[in-house]
């Protein structure tokens, strides 16, 4: 019969067991496998939090713009009250969550067109608008808003895999197109 006050034989590892390990390891298998491994291993961590960080802030974007769109639309917000640097804030206030309070590298531009096929045709020249307006139209006009922001990529290694710009910047954009109601 065993005796009570003898320890149990215990297989489990804890850090500190495996960092003891590690460093009594004198073959160095393992620590040039660690040296090897751990720099592509961080690299795919960072770049997939980039991209995700990236990601939510260009639906948090997207979701702003569709969301000031829908005003406009039902005439919540008059094309005679709106300005650039209000309808900068408006969109900003809606993306504080990941953007910075002021939203410096925001851009928008709000147009209105007589027929969709105006608004197509403008939308081919150039994504980002070189000066942007905001002309919002009057009930059943043709607009297109069009939002975008230049996200900054943290980590500086990864700025020419991700970058959609030559400034290490990602561009985020998003646009919607909307017909007014009647609602005057």
């Amino acid at each position: 019969m065993r005796n009570p006050k003898e320890k149990k034989p215990t297989n489990r590892l804890t850090p500190g067991g495996l960092l003891r390990r590690f460093c009594r390891e004198r073959k160095g298998a393992v620590a040039i496998e660690f040296v090897i491994l751990a720099p592509v291993f961080f690299l795919v961590v960072f770049a997939l939090l980039e991209s995700c960080i990236a990601f939510a802030a260009q639906q948090l974007m997207t979701n702003a713009t569709d969301d000031i769109a829908r005003q406009f639309r039902t005439g919540q917000l008059k094309a005679d009250d709106m300005n650039e640097e209000k309808l900068h804030d408006l969109i900003c206030v809606r993306m504080t969550v990941l953007f910075p309070s002021d939203c410096p590298a925001l851009s928008v531009d709000l147009r209105q067109f007589d027929t969709f096929r105006d608004a197509a045709n403008a939308l081919r020249s150039e994504i980002v608008p070189s000066s942007p307006e905001v002309d919002p139209g009057d009930a059943l006009s043709k607009n297109v808003l069009r939002v975008s922001y230049g996200w900054p990529i943290l980590m500086s290694f990864l700025h020419d895999v991700l970058s959609g710009k030559r400034d290490g910047k990602k561009l985020l954009f998003a646009t919607t197109t909307w017909q007014n109601e009647p609602f005057n």
